[in-house]
């Protein structure tokens, strides 16, 4: 990420922090990773306040899960004018709470988790492009997580640099619907045979069209 100027969304790790020092990354912090933090709580011990705030946290994603796929302009007028209202008074009991427990408290150490990035937190209402949280990042480096004491070591960091752009074309195809196999399968005989260098943009995930065999003549 050296040459990167943007938006990066994550949680809470010390490691991105020099990122966002150099005023060319700004931090987007992820509500799911803040709602874990009160629900392991509410889990073991809940209390009237984990309940409301876990509740509170519900009503932003049903905002989200109404305008999800829609465009960016839509997207943020929704949350100005519906989720706004809701994260201000989120805010003001998340304050009230802070004010009456115990700093050492488990609780109160979750919120102050959110109080401190509440201003990331809270960016992606003016900008219809970001998501409330990364949980689509987080899905898409599951089957690694899942599977990575099978395949521990690469080999090589050529095979390592391999393995990421193979599971990157394969993530790919399915935020853009495709079963991947069925894709990369396509794709490879398109370059094997004599596609032309001119048409590659067409054989990308949110281009690609899959073959169609004429049945008729197959038979």
């Amino acid at each position: 990420m050296a040459s990167f100027t943007g938006y990066l969304q994550a949680d809470g790790y010390a490691g991105y922090d020099k990122l966002y020092d150099t005023n060319r990354v700004t931090e987007v912090a992820c509500w799911a990773h803040f709602r874990r933090k009160l629900f392991d709580i509410h889990a073991t011990k809940p209390t009237p306040l984990t309940t409301d705030l876990l509740e509170r946290i519900g009503q932003l994603y049903e905002i989200e899960a109404e305008v999800r796929g829609q465009q960016p302009d839509v997207r943020r007028r929704s949350r100005q004018d519906r989720t706004l209202p809701l994260i201000q008074e989120f805010s003001r009991h998340l304050d009230d709470a802070l004010r009456r427990l115990s700093p050492k408290s488990e609780m109160a150490k979750a919120i102050a988790y959110g109080h401190k990035r509440w201003i990331s937190l809270t960016r992606f209402l003016a900008d219809g492009r970001l998501q409330i949280d990364n949980n689509i990042a987080e899905r898409a480096m599951r089957c690694v997580a899942l599977g990575r004491k099978n395949w521990l070591f690469a080999g090589s960091k050529a095979g390592g640099d391999r393995a990421a752009a193979i599971y990157t074309v394969i993530e790919t195809a399915k935020l853009n619907g495709l079963e991947p196999q069925a894709y990369i399968a396509d794709v490879i005989a398109k370059i094997a045979g004599d596609w032309p260098a001119a048409r590659w943009d067409e054989l990308l995930p949110w281009n690609w069209r899959p073959t169609v065999h004429n049945v008729a003549e197959a038979a």
